[in-house]
């Protein structure tokens, strides 16, 4: 109960503002900041009755050794606090680290916990997103035999993560983990759909027709299942973005980040991925072959 009254003690969760608090159950401040306070509470007995605390408690001031918080065997001191609305995490450390770079005594600073983890995986998820890169264009390269057409899908994934910041940035999302998974779901996605383009965009270049017909051709053989399937996904994480209570801000980190970058990649897509595909080939003279190789056609 004394731990209750001066210290406080959880409770359970509520929500407020989409975000989860804690509950805490604590005595009122002017019966609790100095010790002869508790001689103002009262517990109850066996029999149902209330016992002010003098009835069984005594006060009394001794010396004692002093508590020292360490970390690393070296002399600390604990710093617990969260980024102010409209900045993120990272630029709450950096702040932190500015400040105490600044402060006199010869301090510096050492994360722990949660901080620890993201000053770690932040430093890797650039090298994440490279190795990535590598292993989608290894798996097309062997998929169409080829080292250029490759280019041509991987140059839609910046269109669908454009549309995802954007939509981020409108609503207020912060960059965190969430988010993050999200861009990820959507860069699958967005080079989904660049996929079935360029497969057929491919196909019909190899039967003979130029590289802007054929990618013509493919954009509108292709127009309705893409619109079919970019909306039933754009339609499925629409519960993610109006999501509401515990735990809603990581499905709306998810949510914002698939569905405007989806409608981005749809939308844009359409057009920017057939231009990627004539301009890749061009560029790497697979123009210049197929004319040569229907002339020799024609003359078999």
């Amino acid at each position: 109960m004394l731990s209750t009254i001066y210290a406080g003690s959880y409770i359970n969760n509520f929500t407020l503002a989409d975000k989860v608090k804690q509950v805490y159950v604590q005595g009122d401040a002017p019966y609790r900041m100095q010790p002869e306070d508790i001689y103002q509470w009262y517990a109850r007995n066996l029999q149902g009755d209330m016992v002010p605390f003098s009835a069984f408690t005594d006060i009394d001031w001794t010396t004692g050794a002093p508590s020292l918080a360490h970390y690393n065997g070296n002399t600390a001191v604990d710093i617990q606090g969260q980024s102010a609305a409209g900045y993120s995490s990272g630029e709450a450390m950096n702040e932190l680290t500015s400040l105490v770079g600044q402060s006199a005594g010869g301090f510096s600073v050492a994360w722990t916990n949660m901080s620890l983890q993201q000053v770690i995986s932040g430093d890797e998820a650039a090298y994440l997103y490279a190795v990535s890169i590598i292993f989608v264009f290894l798996c097309l390269a062997a998929l169409y035999e080829s080292w250029s057409i490759p280019f041509s899908v991987i140059l839609a994934v910046p269109v669908g993560i454009l549309g995802a910041v954007m939509g981020a940035h409108y609503l207020g999302q912060d960059n965190d983990i969430y988010f993050k998974v999200g861009l990820l779901t959507t860069m699958g996605l967005a080079a989904k759909n660049a996929i079935l383009i360029v497969e057929f965009a491919r196909e019909q270049s190899e039967k003979g027709d130029s590289l802007f017909d054929a990618a013509v051709h493919a954009a509108r053989m292709r127009l309705r299942p893409i619109i079919m399937t970019s909306l039933a996904f754009i339609l499925g994480v629409l519960p993610l973005v109006r999501a509401t209570g515990a735990g809603s801000a990581a499905q709306n980190a998810i949510g914002v980040a698939v569905f405007f970058g989806m409608i981005a990649a749809t939308s844009l897509g359409i057009f920017f991925v057939p231009s990627f595909f004539v301009a890749v080939c061009r560029l790497m003279g697979m123009d210049k072959k197929d004319k040569k190789a229907a002339e020799e056609q024609q003359i078999v």
